[in-house]
């Protein structure tokens, strides 16, 4: 999980919901939202992804009884992932996706926490693997949903519980088990050389 942010560029939300009574009454119920805000800081996104904004509700609603909603969901770049990356981790590179906790723990079932993506390393990574940049970027929906509830992969055991669960919660998706090797092209099944 990575470290709280309590200087999101994201601002948080101070709502609350029927799930927390102590709160209830301090902010109007309407601004309760069920769903995360989602930024497209860079519009390539959508040549990648055809339809991004449904892309993220769809995965975090596939999320739901494991990963936590965030706040918000940003469509970013490199550029914008490495300076966050190296102001709260002290890694002055970018990475495919950054979580961030909110600096005050949410009430239950307020959206808390912000998700950001770096457009050229997810693009990077989804034509390295194979897969589809939409594929690719379900996974690291969940990946992020998941750090967000606490979920995290610095040891072996914990990173082998995160990935099954990864694998279960794409599937909801019809998406294929990144973690698994995929097969040969099919002209190598059926015994063709391939040139």
């Amino acid at each position: 999980m990575e470290p709280p942010s309590s200087t999101s560029h994201v601002p948080a939300r101070d709502v609350a919901g029927p799930e927390n009574p102590a709160t209830a009454g301090f902010f109007p119920s309407c601004a309760f939202e069920e769903t995360p805000e989602i930024l497209v800081e860079d519009r390539r996104w959508h040549c990648y992804v055809p339809r991004a904004e449904q892309l993220v509700r769809h995965t975090l609603a596939a999320c739901k009884g494991y990963g936590r909603q965030p706040g918000s969901v940003v469509l970013s770049t490199d550029r914008v992932v490495r300076v966050l990356n190296g102001q709260h981790r002290g890694k002055h590179r970018p990475t495919n996706v950054l979580t961030f906790d909110p600096p005050f723990a949410p009430p239950p079932g307020i959206p808390g926490g912000d998700i950001i993506f770096a457009l050229e390393t997810v693009l990077r990574e989804a034509r390295a693997a194979g897969k589809s940049v939409s594929q690719h970027l379900a996974h690291l929906i969940v990946h992020g949903s998941l750090h967000l509830a606490g979920y995290d992969h610095h040891q072996a055991g914990e990173a082998r519980e995160m990935e099954m669960l990864e694998a279960r919660l794409l599937s909801r998706l019809h998406i294929p088990n990144p973690w698994k090797p995929q097969g040969k092209p099919e002209g190598m099944l059926q015994g063709t050389r391939q040139a």
